[in-house]
C-alpha cells in the first residue's frame, strides 16, 4: 500500500505545523518497540485510522480493541496511548493532527465541518466503524491528501486546502449518514416490537407512559417513531385497532358492554363515542345491521 508515502514514526506529541499533519505509519516485528508511546494529552485533535495490526487503544482509562475499519477521534486533553498485544502482523495506521485553530477557522465557514468534534465532545463516544466501501472511500482522500503533500507541482498550497477541507468533511458526512442510518434500524426495531406488545396485550394498560416504561424509551420518542411511521399517534393507533377488534366481535356477542371492556375501553361510554366517530354508527345500529346481514345470507 503505497510504501513511498510512509512516514519513520517519531514519538513527537506536538504539532510543529500550524493547522494540520498527517502521517501514515507501518511497524513490523523488526522495529515495534518504535511505536510505543506512554500515556499522554495534547492541545489538538487526532484522527487515529486503523489499518491493521493487534492493538488496544486506551482513552481514558477505557481499553477499546481495535479492527481495521476503526477510526478514533481524540479531543485535546483527553489522556489515550496504543497498546501492542503482539508483532505476529504488521502495525499500520494513519494519524490525522487538526489544530483547535484550524477547526475554529473551519467552523466559521460552516458548522458542517465539526458537526464529528462537537458529536464527540458531548457524547465521548470516540470510536467508530466504516464498513469495506466506506473505508476504501476514506483511504483513497487521505493519500489524496498525502500525496499532495509530498508533491511539488503547480498550486501546491491551494489544492491541498481542497484536500484537507474534503477530508474533514467527509469524516462528518460519513459518519453523520452511518449514525442515522443505525438511528433508522433502531427506530423499526422499536416500532415493530411495540406493535407486538400492542398486539398481545391491547386488553391492557397501553398508555404512553407504560410503553415508555416497558421498552426504556422516552414516550415523546415513542411518539416520534410512531407518527413517522404511520402517520397517527399512538393512542389513534391502539383506539382505532381496539375498534376494529370490536367491531368484528360484536356479531357473535350480544352483550356490547363487555366487548368494549374486553378489548381495554374502560366504560362503555367512552367506547361508544369512539365506536360512531370512527364507523359513522352506534355499536348497537352496527349489531343490528350485521343480524339483518346474516338473516339475509341465511
Amino acid at each position: 500500500m503505497k510504501k513511498n508515502l510512509q512516514t519513520t514514526f517519531s514519538t513527537r506529541q506536538k504539532m510543529l505545523e500550524p493547522d494540520f499533519e498527517i502521517y501514515y505509519y507501518e511497524d513490523t516485528s523488526q522495529n515495534f518497540h518504535y511505536a510505543n508511546v506512554n500515556p499522554h494529552t495534547h492541545n489538538y485533535y487526532e484522527f487515529y485510522i486503523f489499518l491493521e495490526g493487534h492493538i488496544s487503544m486506551d482513552i481514558e482509562g477505557v481499553s477499546h480493541p481495535l479492527v481495521p475499519g476503526d477510526i478514533l477521534i481524540i479531543p485535546p486533553n483527553t489522556k489515550h496511548y496504543a497498546k501492542l498485544l503482539d508483532n505476529s502482523i504488521p502495525y499500520r495506521r494513519f494519524v490525522f493532527w487538526i489544530s483547535q485553530d484550524y477547526c475554529n477557522k473551519l467552523f466559521n465557514i460552516s458548522s458542517d465541518y465539526v458537526y464529528l468534534i462537537q458529536r464527540v465532545l458531548t457524547t465521548k463516544q470516540y470510536l467508530y466503524h466504516y464498513d469495506i466501501i466506506g473505508f476504501n472511500t476514506l483511504q483513497s482522500k487521505i493519500f489524496r491528501l498525502i500525496e499532495e503533500t509530498h508533491a511539488n507541482r503547480f498550486g501546491k498550497q491551494t489544492k491541498v486546502q481542497l484536500c484537507l477541507k474534503d477530508l474533514v468533511f467527509h469524516f462528518n458526512r460519513s459518519i453523520y449518514e452511518m449514525e442515522q442510518k443505525n438511528k433508522k434500524y433502531e427506530e423499526n426495531a422499536l416500532y415493530e416490537n411495540i406493535l407486538l406488545y400492542i398486539e398481545d396485550h391491547i386488553d391492557e394498560d397501553l398508555t404512553l407512559d407504560h410503553l415508555s416504561e416497558i421498552f426504556f424509551v422516552s414516550k415523546y420518542h415513542i411518539s416520534h417513531v410512531f407518527k413517522a411511521n404511520l402517520g397517527i399517534s399512538v393512542h389513534q393507533f391502539i383506539t382505532k385497532k381496539r375498534l376494529r377488534l370490536c367491531k368484528d366481535a360484536i356479531s357473535f356477542h350480544t352483550n356490547l358492554t363487555e366487548i368494549c371492556i374486553l378489548y381495554g375501553f374502560k366504560d362503555y361510554t367512552s367506547f361508544f363515542r369512539a365506536f360512531k366517530k370512527e364507523f359513522g354508527m352506534s355499536p348497537k345500529e352496527f349489531k343490528e345491521l350485521s343480524v339483518k346481514t346474516k338473516e339475509k345470507q341465511g
